[in-house]
């Protein structure tokens, strides 16, 4: 028989990726920038969204198609199509691949991640499915659609989350405006742009602070072992 320490499950995160890339992308871009040591200690279940990109991808000729977006907006972005159906699709596969303890997001993807623990709060979204535990959020801001938006941050988001701040982000300052609203955050700041960051030193230490802390959460409030992977995106040592 294993030790506590072997049995321990790693925290599983769905990772959702940012407006017209995919699921393939968003792992290409983890697994070159973000070191094994990070990796190997949490569990990744990369999934693609619900809709064909209906537009040019802004990485066309960079990554490979196809592409897919969440859902679709105005040229404002203060009013969403598609939004119900993307939430009961991501709570679809919160389902198939759970047990899920968290979020991965980045661009459009940070966006849902990050307004979702509210609108579960509010029991407007993920209804049949656990409490979101833990965000990991990079290039993020709030929703925009002033009907998501005041559910979405009624309350403070009281999970841990991991926030990346690029300092030449188009998005930083809408970033920045999101943590106000989360009581329990932790942020790595970059020198790039809207992109998933190398971690330097100091980025790393606060990165494995903060899957140290969430792995010891998962340990003390589960303990057990769960089921295995069940697609080709599920990532347990990268």
């Amino acid at each position: 028989m294993g030790s506590e320490g072997e049995m321990a499950r790693k925290p599983r995160f769905l990772c959702l990726h940012g407006f017209r890339t995919s699921a393939a992308i968003l792992k290409k871009q983890l697994t070159i920038k973000w070191p094994e040591s990070v990796l190997q200690n949490l569990d990744l279940v990369f999934v693609d969204a619900p809709y064909p990109a209906e537009g040019k991808s802004e990485v066309e000729g960079i990554f490979d198609p196809p592409y897919y977006e969440w859902f679709q907006f105005n040229k404002e972005f203060t009013e969403y199509m598609n939004f119900e159906e993307c939430l009961a699709y991501i709570e679809e596969l919160m389902i198939k691949h759970a047990p899920i303890d968290g979020l991965l997001g980045f661009s459009q993807g940070a966006i849902l991640s990050a307004g979702l623990p509210g609108l579960q709060s509010k029991g407007l979204a993920l209804t049949k499915v656990p409490k979101i535990k833990f965000l990991i959020i990079v290039g993020g801001a709030k929703f925009k659609a002033k009907s998501v938006a005041a559910d979405a941050y009624a309350s403070p988001i009281q999970c841990p989350s991991l926030h990346f701040l690029g300092e030449l982000d188009f998005l930083k300052p809408h970033g920045k405006e999101l943590l106000l609203h989360c009581g329990d955050a932790v942020v790595v700041h970059h020198p790039r742009g809207h992109t998933i960051p190398r971690l330097d030193e100091k980025g790393l230490a606060t990165v494995n602070g903060f899957v140290e802390r969430i792995q010891n959460l998962v340990k003390q409030e589960e303990g057990k072992n769960t089921p295995g992977p069940n697609n080709d995106f599920y990532v347990g040592a990268v």
